[in-house]
């Protein structure tokens, strides 16, 4: 279940209570079915006994897939705790960590005057007012450190596990920063620009900040992603007031006074996309890096066993060539050429340690046929076109002359015939790269589920798109 919305956000977005009920319930959907995707994939790629008895496991295997099982038992992990990861990232001085301490209420992160005070991603745990999903904030250190490139490859490993990212910036936003920014867009994660120390630029208003971005921009998809809706105006930690102070013996002094932190349109928008879209941001999330883990698995495995996968396509196509060329019925050519082609593309499978039903088969060679369909079609329509020869040839066994007519048609078709199974092999292995990724419980099905059904007026429907180029 999502956040419920506190008694003051729903007096602030009295329109957004009503249609919460039916969010909730998307988003339940959303969660069971990532999880039990995860469930599944760990299950499968954990078990020894997944290569069948002809393929035991590979020592050198199990030793090149043993980080991505543990990134697959992460992202699992992260649904079974119900934590949505919330990065912050900018340039130094910046005041990310003071963000985040206006966030919490209490001052953890260390802040001073001194560049680069955050050395090393650091997170602390936030539990919102309604307690039902727990939030780990991120603070990393500064984009553009002296000597910090290996902290900055850091940072941007820490966005790929986000869920959410939050730029701070203030004053004038600079070229490294708008680089730094479109950088973290291709993450493809939500993205919040918050502008901070508003109490030192009280000029700035969102629009100005968006037109200046499309000013820095060169169409390259900031402009196009991030809404003037998605920049939060806050003072984290606002500079302290001269205050007048008069004394009982008449002495009259000037003290600098700690103002509080103004950060509560912030944590309006953060608790705003909780509430809206939480827990299918974190379902999303999780199934993004678990794909990227099987996907990994799949190819590491295809290169292990590259020359086994090349010897069963070769059996395979030598098998449909040699069944085509003695069939005499046209109909029973292209169905035993079918049937062959699901074989092989089970057998690869079977072969890489990937769950593939006949169900699953059947429809990757669907796919096949119409990426490649000018080759399986041509194969096809040959298949037919010369088995009606053989078939009007067979009646007349008594001539030489038929005999002749009847081996050279079924020699040419049956090399057809081979030919199209090598070719169907050689597809299929590039589409078995991408991991088990089919039926109900794929990663790819259940993230294409996902944002065929989120809302318009969600960050993730914003996403949509580039989240669909990747799959």
């Amino acid at each position: 279940m999502p956040l419920c919305a506190s008694a003051p956000l729903r007096e602030t977005f009295p329109k957004l209570h009503q249609p919460l009920t039916l969010s909730q319930s998307q988003q339940e959907t959303h969660f069971t079915r990532a999880r039990a995707s995860l469930q599944r994939a760990m299950s499968w790629y954990s078990s020894f006994g997944r290569h069948g008895k002809n393929h035991l496991p590979n020592v050198e295997l199990q030793g090149a897939v043993r980080p991505d099982l543990q990134a697959l038992k992460s992202a699992l992990a992260k649904l079974d705790q119900k934590v949505i990861h919330i990065a912050t990232f900018g340039l130094v001085s910046r005041g990310k960590s003071a963000v985040i301490n206006a966030l919490l209420g209490d001052k953890v992160m260390p802040t001073g005057p001194l560049h680069g005070v955050t050395k090393w991603p650091k997170s602390v745990r936030w539990t919102p007012s309604s307690g039902k999903v727990q939030v780990e904030l991120i603070d990393t250190p500064g984009l553009d450190e002296i000597e910090g490139e290996t902290r900055a490859e850091m940072a941007l490993e820490v966005a790929q596990q986000a869920d959410l990212i939050l730029f701070v910036v203030a004053g004038d936003i600079t070229r490294t920063e708008y680089e730094a920014l479109s950088e973290l867009r291709r993450s493809q994660k939500p993205l919040i620009l918050v502008y901070n120390k508003i109490d030192l630029y009280p000029e700035q208003d969102r629009e100005s900040i968006y037109r200046q971005l499309k000013a820095l921009g060169t169409g390259t998809g900031v402009e196009e992603l991030l809404t003037s809706s998605e920049i939060a105006m806050v003072a984290a930690e606002p500079s302290p007031l001269p205050v007048r102070v008069e004394w009982t013996d008449g002495r009259v002094t000037q003290e600098r006074e700690a103002q509080p932190p103004q950060i509560d349109e912030l944590r309006r928008i953060i608790l705003q996309i909780l509430n809206r879209e939480g827990r299918s941001l974190l379902a999303l999330n999780a199934l993004m890096q678990g794909r990227c883990a099987e996907t990994n698995i799949a190819q590491k495995t295809i290169a292990l066993r590259r020359e086994e996968a090349e010897e069963i396509i070769w059996k395979y196509a030598q098998y449909k060539a040699l069944a085509v060329a003695v069939n005499p019925i046209p109909l029973l050519d292209i169905l035993g050429g079918m049937i062959t082609d699901l074989g092989l593309i089970r057998s690869l499978a079977k072969l890489y340690g990937l769950p593939m039903t006949s169900k699953d088969a059947g429809k990757l060679w669907r796919k096949i046929l119409l990426s490649s369909g000018s080759l399986l079609l041509g194969e096809i329509g040959s298949s037919f076109v010369l088995g009606l020869g053989k078939s009007t040839v067979v009646t007349m066994w008594e001539s030489p002359a038929a005999l002749t007519a009847y081996a050279s048609t079924a020699l040419t078709q049956g090399g057809i015939a081979g030919y199209g199974a090598y070719a169907v092999g050689k597809v299929a292995v590039k589409y078995l790269e991408g991991g088990c990724s089919w039926g109900n419980l794929g990663p790819s099905t259940v993230i294409q589920d996902i944002l065929a059904t989120v809302e318009p007026n969600t960050i993730i429907y914003r996403l949509r798109q580039e989240l669909e180029a990747k799959l």
